[in-house]
């Protein structure tokens, strides 16, 4: 970002004022062009500045780490969070769907014992009936055979009276 200094900023600008006064030194009369004059005082109080200067920098770049890890704990805590949530959430669901599906085989086993009693008792009534039925046809039977019998006796009894007239 323009204007903001990162950290470093001040040594690199520090160095690079080191090597324009070395590359700007002139070179001493009949020795190596490697070799340089410089001003001693210039380039001591520049190594001082630089020496200063990374306390300084140095305290950025920690507090950016530090930052940075701040920020990663943060984001892992918060990841961390989701997950956990995320995986209640799952617990949840999965309780309410086995609670549904609980209810629905108790439901399912409740409609197998009504239907299968209700079989059993219209069985037990067909039953009954047919009883019922067979006995009552029995007693018309014997009734009707007594009525017969009756009826045969009068006739025979009318008869035998009529005659003695």
């Amino acid at each position: 970002m323009p204007g903001e200094n990162f950290p470093g900023d001040r040594i690199v600008s520090l160095v690079e004022e080191l090597e324009g006064l070395i590359e700007e030194a002139k070179t001493p009369f009949g020795k190596n062009a490697q070799m340089k004059v410089i001003d001693a005082d210039v380039f001591f109080n520049i190594l001082d500045e630089i020496r200063m200067s990374y306390p300084e920098e140095w305290q950025k770049s920690r507090r950016i780490l530090k930052e940075r890890d701040e920020l990663m704990a943060s984001a892992a805590a918060q990841a961390d969070s989701i997950i956990a949530d995320a995986q209640q959430q799952a617990l949840t669901i999965a309780g309410e769907q086995e609670i549904v599906r609980l209810a629905q085989q108790q439901a399912d086993d409740i409609r197998d014992r009504a239907q299968q009693y209700e079989r059993e008792t219209r069985y037990a009534a067909e039953d009954y009936a047919e009883q019922v039925f067979t006995h009552l046809e029995e007693n018309l039977k014997s009734l009707t055979g007594t009525v017969t019998r009756c009826r045969q006796q009068l006739n025979e009894g009318a008869a035998q009276q009529n005659g003695q007239w």
